[in-house]
C-alpha cells in the first residue's frame, strides 16, 4: 500500500467511526427500501413496456436475452444501467421472467430470484421515464447459456455468499449481481468445475473481459465507500485505490464485451417519453434524454 495512503488511515478510521451509523442507515434505506404499491397508471405503463420487450424478444425467435434496467442513477459515472439479468422464454416462473441475483434484505444475503418482466420494469429508478436495454444473442451463443441458466444447481454453484455492490471484477471474496451474470456466461461457454467462480473468472480474463472502470472524483469517495455494508475495498488493487477508480461488472461493460464476441448480436434500448415508447437500435448514450431521433421507432402511445 502506498505510504501516503497508509498515513491517512488513522484520521479516516475516526471519521468512519463517527459517520458509519448514519451511512449504514442511509445505505439500508437505498438498497432495502420496501417497494411501495404501484399505482394503476404505473402498472399499466409497466405492462405496455414489458409487452414491447416481449415482442422484441419473440420476433427474433429468441430463447433468452440479457436485459438491463436503470435501477440506480449512475449517469455521473457515465453509466445508464446498473442492473442486469437474463429474460428466459421458458422460465418456470413465467414466460420471459428474469433470472437475476438480488440482495435479500430480510436474510442479509444474496439470492437468485425469478421476477416477472413487468415487475422487472417497475424496478426502474425513474418510473416516469425509465430506460431498458436488451441484448439479443445469436442462436449459437444462446443454447448453452439457456440450459445453464435454467439448471438451478449449477446456477446456484456460481452464487457467492458475500455481496458487494462494487465487487472487484477479478475478486473471489465478494460478488455483485452483474458479476454473477458474467460468471454464468463464462460457465456456459467456457465450462466450470468444482471451483466454479475461480474458473469462470480465469476464462473471462482470457477472453478479454475487463468489466467497467468507474473513475471517481477523488479518494474521499473511496473512504465513504467504507461506510456502507454493501461496498468494499478489500480486493481492489492498490493502484486502483490510489487513482480513485473501481473496476466492477456493470451492464454496459458486459454488453460491449458480448457485442465484440458476437458481432451478430443485436442491442436494442427502449425508453418512455410523452409521445410513447421509443425504440433505438444500438442503445442510448448515458446522458441522453428519452427523445425521438431519426432512425428511432415510436411504439405504443402512453395511456
Amino acid at each position: 500500500m502506498n505510504p501516503a495512503w497508509r498515513r491517512g488511515l488513522p484520521a479516516l478510521a475516526l471519521l468512519l467511526g463517527l459517520l458509519a451509523p448514519l451511512a449504514s442507515r442511509a445505505a439500508t434505506e437505498l438498497l432495502c427500501a420496501r417497494e411501495r404499491e404501484a399505482t394503476a397508471a404505473e402498472q399499466a405503463r409497466a405492462l405496455r413496456f414489458s409487452a414491447a420487450l416481449r415482442e422484441l424478444m419473440e420476433a427474433g425467435g429468441q430463447d433468452l436475452a440479457l436485459i438491463a434496467r436503470d435501477g440506480l442513477d449512475l449517469r455521473r459515472w457515465g453509466q445508464r444501467y446498473s442492473h442486469a439479468g437474463l429474460a428466459l422464454r421458458d422460465n418456470p416462473a413465467g414466460p420471459w421472467a428474469v433470472r437475476q441475483l438480488y440482495f435479500d434484505c430480510d436474510s442479509g444475503r444474496p439470492r437468485l430470484f425469478d421476477q416477472g418482466l413487468a415487475a422487472f420494469v417497475r424496478g426502474s429508478q425513474r418510473p416516469q421515464q425509465g430506460f431498458m436495454a436488451l441484448l439479443l444473442l445469436p442462436p449459437e451463443a444462446s443454447a448453452a447459456l439457456h440450459a445453464l441458466a435454467l439448471d438451478n444447481a449449477r446456477a446456484l454453484d456460481l452464487l457467492h455468499p458475500a455481496y458487494s455492490a462494487n465487487a472487484y471484477v477479478y475478486g473471489l471474496r465478494y460478488q455483485n449481481c452483474n458479476q454473477w451474470l458474467a460468471e454464468l456466461l463464462a460457465a456456459a461457454w467456457g465450462g466450470a468445475g468444482d471451483r466454479a467462480q475461480a474458473q469462470a473468472q480465469a476464462w473471462l480474463r482470457e477472453q478479454g473481459y475487463a468489466g467497467t472502470v468507474l473513475q471517481l472524483p477523488g479518494r474521499p469517495w473511496l473512504w465513504l465507500a467504507a461506510l456502507s455494508p454493501w461496498l468494499h475495498l478489500a480486493e481492489h488493487p492498490d493502484e486502483d485505490l490510489a487513482a480513485a477508480r473501481q473496476r466492477i461488472s456493470l451492464p454496459q461493460g458486459l454488453m460491449d464485451w458480448l457485442l465484440q464476441r458476437f458481432p451478430a448480436a443485436r442491442r436494442v434500448d427502449l425508453c418512455e417519453s410523452a409521445e410513447g415508447l421509443i425504440q433505438r437500435e444500438g442503445g442510448f448514450a448515458p446522458q441522453a434524454a428519452c427523445e425521438l431521433q431519426p432512425g428511432d421507432r415510436l411504439l405504443a402511445a402512453p395511456g
